[in-house]
């Protein structure tokens, strides 16, 4: 399914101006490292987030001749068929970016992830098993997001409440009334994001197995959701045997930001054990399961962004990758320097594009 139909693209590194006709559902970008094939891929995260998935600093993603950088794509919207999506960043901090979705401007960048959902896997990929429990929540909310209509508005209540909260603890202003506001307040926003959550995770968890187990054979590997407080007490009552601690750390111990996914092989950290390959293949697993739920509980379709498919991957696990993202019938954006390490990866019959880049140009071959 082709959900971008049309990709311009000015000022994002070194790519000046490009457009790309999209026709197929998969699409690779080859060429010599440094020739801008994962800038295309960090302009279509544009498309989706306003931002690059290699950075949150803006200076860096725009050409350096250019004062900003604009993306415009025509996605396919839910209900509404072809439509423009735009974005400009600029690299002046003072100067808000501008996103326009089917000719209306609109405020919040969560309009966009709602219209265009992207799977990255990448070199940061590994950070699912050996980074911050935030990576992990990240990913976890990514899935809850697109499935839980109301989990957006809540979430962002409960960050307003833990703000709050830890403002009080801070600063001293330990009004107790005020605090018990604010804490009872959090109390209600976290127990209802922890129910989202552990939800999707026990539907996620089927799907991620037998995902897994089309590419790689493993036993002993588990995957458990840990809420952010303890599994038999409520968060109320953490909340309130915590409370002297709290006040001398001067921030809120436990709730739903400390949510986490562990990842275990066997007796240990699954991370310390499995090879880069073998975690590789276990994110990718993780990723190619979120699209699956959101196809059957949405109908609907991921874009996938794939830097440098080939690396860690010999080429029986990288046919059985690219066998699964056929199969799930999404749009694939896959970049490596020689394109015959993912020839023969696809199924005869499949339209592949492919884009030649070289010095921030582009040739395409369909």
């Amino acid at each position: 399914m082709v959900l971008i139909r049309r990709l311009e693209i000015a000022g994002v590194r070194n790519l000046t101006s490009v457009s790309l006709p999209l026709l197929s559902t998969i699409n690779i970008l080859y060429g010599d490292n440094g020739a801008g094939k994962t800038s295309v891929l960090e302009a279509i995260h544009l498309l989706s987030s306003a931002k690059s998935f290699r950075g949150h600093k803006l200076k860096p993603l725009i050409n350096s001749d250019m004062d900003s950088c604009v993306c415009f794509g025509e996605i396919d919207l839910p209900g509404q068929g072809f439509q423009p999506v735009g974005v400009e960043r600029f690299k002046a901090s003072s100067v808000p970016a501008v996103i326009k979705v089917a000719g209306q401007t609109v405020r919040s960048a969560s309009a966009l992830a709602e219209n265009l959902p992207l799977q990255v896997i990448c070199s940061d990929t590994f950070k699912l098993l050996e980074g911050s429990p935030a990576v992990r929540r990240q990913f976890m909310d990514w899935g809850v997001f697109h499935v839980e209509h109301q989990f957006h508005s809540i979430w962002k209540n409960a960050q307003r409440c833990l703000k709050q909260r830890n403002s009080l603890l801070r600063h001293g202003r330990l009004d107790d009334s005020e605090l018990a506001v604010w804490t009872q307040e959090l109390v209600g926003f976290g127990e209802q994001l922890d129910v989202f959550r552990k939800s999707y995770f026990d539907r996620l968890v089927p799907i991620f197995e037998e995902t897994l187990s089309r590419l790689l054979d493993i036993d002993g590997l588990s995957l458990k959701y840990y809420r952010g407080w303890d599994s038999d007490r409520s968060l109320c009552d953490v909340l309130a045997a915590n409370l002297n601690r709290d006040k001398e750390v001067t921030h809120t111990q436990a709730g739903p930001h400390r949510a986490d996914l562990k990842f275990r092989y066997r007796s240990a950290n699954a991370a310390d054990i499995l090879s880069r390959g073998q975690q590789k293949l276990v994110v990718c697993a993780l990723r190619v399961a979120q699209g699956y739920l959101l196809s059957q509980e949405k109908g609907r379709s991921c874009v996938y962004l794939i830097d440098d498919l080939p690396s860690e991957l010999d080429r029986g696990h990288r046919k059985a990758l690219c066998m699964l993202l056929e199969e799930l019938g999404c749009q694939v954006f896959v970049t490596c320097v020689d394109h015959r390490d993912l020839a023969e990866c696809w199924s005869v019959d499949m339209p592949v594009s492919m884009f030649h880049v070289e010095h921030g140009n582009i040739d395409g071959s369909f």
